[in-house]
């Protein structure tokens, strides 16, 4: 009988390769299948869906434990996605896994989001893809629960034949050693009202430092923000087809 090939899993994130959070999901992602891991060299929370295109990129090999193979990126998350697609790995991997990031990326944080743009980038190239993240922003934060929860995901997905394509997940845990269950869910209408406080450096010069509370007002109950607050792991499916569809036909309705 021939051998089943192992599924090729590229591991990612935003927070850097040293993160507590990327060797949680490697650990997870290796009980699966064989680990590539190409992570920034420096945290990039943030950093959203942003690619180097002023600067060279430079990748250096790395360890990971129970990574068959990593790499530390100077660039982006998502140049880390096309480093690893079109530079450094051998074939196309099964699926693109993002995170473990420290910190919710629920609501409209998707879109701020570096962990969640590598998986978008994942997406944009046809592979099934997955982003993590722990509603717990402690460097040494407590990934077990997180990690039953990415390999039961991440099984789901490369066991569906018919997995949507160009499509990835966004997965949100709740802080803690257990979670109530996984609701499949819309993304909230949420957003940050920001303050920028007013600062003086050494030389007198006045610099902004961003801060800010995130609100959500939406009451439904089908939300990863209701999800996350009972306690459940939120799982919303996320497209990068932008357009506003039920805006476009009220628009083409105008006489230009």
């Amino acid at each position: 009988m021939e051998k089943k090939e192992r599924p090729l899993i590229l591991v990612t994130n935003d927070d850097g390769i040293t993160a507590k959070g990327i060797h949680s999901l490697t650990l997870a992602m290796s009980t699966i299948g064989d680990v590539i891991v190409v992570a920034p060299d420096k945290p990039q929370s943030g950093m959203g869906h942003a690619v180097t295109i002023h600067h060279p990129i430079r990748v250096t090999p790395a360890e990971v434990p129970y990574a068959q193979k990593a790499w530390a990126c100077s660039g982006t998350p998502v140049d880390c996605v096309k480093m690893a697609l079109y530079n450094l790995l051998d074939r196309k991997p099964d699926i693109v896994v993002s995170g473990i990031n420290h910190g919710s990326n629920s609501s409209i944080n998707v879109i701020y989001s570096g962990t969640m743009s590598a998986a978008v980038e994942g997406a944009v190239e046809g592979i099934p893809s997955v982003g993590f993240s722990l509603l717990d922003y402690d460097l040494d934060a407590d990934f077990s629960a997180s990690q039953k929860v990415a390999i039961e995901i991440v099984q789901k997905v490369l066991s569906d034949s018919h997995f949507p394509e160009h499509v990835c997940l966004n997965v949100n845990i709740p802080k803690g050693p257990s979670v109530a269950g996984i609701k499949f869910c819309r993304q909230a209408h949420g957003m940050w009202v920001e303050q920028f406080n007013e600062r003086i450096d050494p030389y007198q010069k006045k610099y902004y430092w961003m801060t800010g509370e995130f609100v959500v007002k939406d009451k439904g109950e089908d939300t990863d923000d209701f999800a996350l607050k009972n306690n459940y792991v939120s799982v919303v499916p996320v497209q990068f087809d932008l357009t506003a569809y039920h805006a476009l036909t009220h628009i083409q309705q105008w006489e230009m």
